[in-house]
């Protein structure tokens, strides 16, 4: 394993895409040592900020409080990243496969336009999770999100398919302009939640504030929870999905699109 333990907090932000298992896997630790990172305008090495230890591997540890390194993981398509401390905004942006582990809190845009992979965040997380970045049509298109803590504004912004699942709550606009996929909400979220959505599926387990502009379809046990409970409860996550739990209500929208997307919030039964 290729272990990288951060000397001291940078100042600004540090630009450090060539953290990541597709640049270093095949490098001799002296090429890995000298892989450029950004420090405002100018280029630096990776060890002017970085004790770089250990053989070249697919699999890197990156230890310290990386708070304002941005971009680490971007664009991989295999091996694996632990982070111990927090980790700054573009974590895992453009991710195809792999794996991403964070102990700590991640900030903004976390995953953002993924396609493959998995990443789990023990802490918080900052706003646009798995979002598309300002100008892009689809956000997130594959792969599955897990944040232990909560998470900022519009998590899933125009994401078209994977999994998005948090654990704490959620702040506004959560699914905005939802075109795909399933976003989970185990302490459900503030205002907005599926605004604008055409299609997908947004699941909570607390009561949330619905906009008018959802109608009330059904109450019923969705088929398909029972295949996302068995793949989330491998993954640390459960959702109750057993009738004699409780049940599913069901509301389609967002009709000012006009949308075909739903949200189903659970409701147990009265014990």
């Amino acid at each position: 394993m290729l272990t990288l333990t951060l000397k001291e907090r940078p100042a600004v932000p540090l630009e450090a895409e060539s953290l990541s298992p597709d640049v270093m896997a095949a490098l001799a630790i002296d090429a890995i040592r000298a892989l450029p990172v950004h420090l405002g305008k100018r280029q630096h090495r990776v060890d002017d900020f970085f004790e770089v230890e250990g053989p070249a591997s697919d699999e890197l540890e990156i230890r310290g409080e990386l708070g304002k390194v941005k971009w680490i993981g971007r664009g991989m398509t295999r091996g694996r990243i632990t982070i111990t401390g927090n980790a700054g905004m573009h974590l895992g942006a453009a991710m195809k496969g792999g794996t991403i582990e964070v102990s700590g809190n991640v900030s903004d845009w976390l995953g953002a336009e993924m396609s493959g992979g998995c990443i789990r965040v023990r802490g918080n997380a900052g706003g646009q999770v798995g979002a598309a970045y300002r100008g892009s049509l689809s956000g997130m298109t594959g792969g599955t999100i897990l944040i232990e803590g909560t998470a900022g504004l519009e998590v899933g912004m125009r994401m078209r398919r994977g999994m998005i699942a948090v654990g704490g709550q959620v702040r506004d606009f959560a699914g905005l302009e939802m075109k795909g996929g399933t976003i989970l909400l185990r302490s459900g979220a503030e205002l907005r939640t599926g605004a604008w959505i055409s299609r997908g599926t947004i699941i909570s387990l607390m009561p949330i504030r619905l906009l008018p502009t959802f109608s009330y379809s059904c109450t019923y046990n969705p088929t398909f929870l029972r295949l996302y409970a068995r793949h989330l409860s491998m993954l640390g996550f459960s959702i109750p999905y057993e009738e004699q739990d409780g049940a599913y209500q069901r509301y389609t929208g967002d009709a000012s699109v006009p949308g075909k997307g739903e949200i189903l919030v659970w409701k147990p039964h009265a014990s």
